[in-house]
């Protein structure tokens, strides 16, 4: 299975992600990327990669 790295540095929620692929991603209380899922399970891992690549700032990565 894959999962996400996240660089909160970036992050400057969009909400992108969470648009592309709610299952695997959120937004926190001050509006910024979480990962609902330590690791993304095959039947996600194509929204979570059109997802990373849906974020104009280049906070997530796949990482398999």
């Amino acid at each position: 299975m894959t999962h996400i790295e996240v660089d909160e540095s970036r992050c400057d929620g969009f909400g992108f992600c969470e648009q592309a692929a709610p299952d695997v991603f959120g937004l926190d209380d001050d509006g910024l990327v979480t990962v609902r899922l330590p690791r993304i399970p095959d039947e996600l891992t194509d929204k979570a990669e059109a997802a990373t690549r849906a974020c104009p700032v280049a906070a997530l990565r796949v990482v398999r």
